[in-house]
């Protein structure tokens, strides 16, 4: 793991995103440069994953190594969950790369969830704060506390942003009803999700970490096969806890300490920012603290030490994709 005082002269040179008209029309997502090819006679996605951050919806600064761990970390996990369900890995080229099969996105994104938790409009926590107690399909009994653990982890699907540009929630049933997906393909994108699940939190648990709730993407390839996608038990679309303070800090209705991207969320809301308007000037200190976050996760979960890549990464990069 990079020291503190070497990330602070390589935040000039985070990866921003990559430029390579030889493969293509870019596609430019909030974090992943996109490019597809026909190869070997297979069509490939070349998903490389840049330092950009991204919270409430855009893209607040750039953070080194970001890039390069949700990339090498996501390929970990697919291939611990590999004897659940197949995935769309075909190599890594670059520390930062990812050559994908090319697949149909299913259009739900599939919420796991072990605690009641989370202040947004979607999240438990929040509608049961307000009253409701029969949310994404689950009954939930009086008196339940925030933060508390689940008896069993459940799935709370939303749509992918949906008619108002927002992630939308659904009931499990409605994800069938809706026509969103077929009863067959939805039993067993469930089936593999909790697995996943239960599996992720028992990596974490070894390392000192809950994995509270996280988000699971999924795939149709061209045979039918529905395979995991996207990114698996990152940062980014997981939430962790440090497991030794969690019952101390829930005794006396303090948060729970995170290991994830949330205090990159609190750091704004101290500062009255939560969306709306222009936010706070991102810095160096924040970027550096975020990078040692990402970097520390990476070796908790992996039990591996974080490697480096060379900066600045973009001509990397391009030669490994063009050789």
């Amino acid at each position: 793991m990079l020291t503190e005082q070497i990330l602070k002269t390589l935040v000039p040179d985070a990866l921003a995103g990559v430029d390579i008209p030889e493969l293509g029309p870019k596609i430019q997502g909030k974090v992943r440069d996109i490019y597809q090819r026909t190869r070997h006679g297979r069509q490939e996605l070349i998903l490389i994953t840049t330092d950009r951050l991204s919270a409430f919806d855009r893209v607040l600064g750039l953070v080194p190594y970001k890039g390069q761990v949700l990339n090498q970390l996501s390929a970990f996990w697919f291939e611990q969950m590999a004897e659940v369900i197949g995935h769309h890995l075909f190599e890594m080229p670059d520390p930062n790369v990812t050559i994908a099969q090319e697949c149909e996105a299913l259009p739900v994104e599939v919420i796991v969830r072990g605690y009641i938790t989370g202040v947004t409009q979607t999240a438990l926590w929040y509608r049961y704060s307000l009253g409701e107690r029969f949310i994404y399909g689950h009954h939930f009994p009086e008196g339940l506390q925030k933060n508390q653990f689940l008896p069993a982890p459940i799935i709370t699907p939303t749509t992918k942003g949906g008619p108002t540009g927002h992630d939308e929630r659904l009931t499990c049933a409605e994800v069938v009803d809706k026509g969103l997906l077929d009863r067959a393909t939805w039993d067993k994108i469930q089936i593999a999700a909790l697995e996943i699940f239960c599996r992720g939190q028992a990596v974490a648990a070894k390392a000192g970490l809950i994995l509270v709730d996280t988000k699971y993407e999924f795939g149709r390839l061209p045979n039918g096969e529905v395979v995991l996608i996207d990114e698996v038990h990152t940062p980014d679309s997981s939430r962790f806890w440090v497991a030794e303070s969690y019952e101390s800090h829930l005794a006396v209705g303090q948060e729970p300490e995170n290991f994830d991207k949330e205090f990159i969320r609190l750091w704004y809301a101290e500062r009255g920012y939560r969306g709306d308007g222009e936010p706070p000037a991102w810095n160096t200190d924040l970027a550096v603290k975020a990078s040692l976050r990402y970097q520390q996760v990476y070796e908790m979960l992996t039990d591996q030490p974080f490697l480096a890549g060379t900066y600045p990464a973009t001509e990397r990069i391009r030669v490994a994709l063009l050789k």
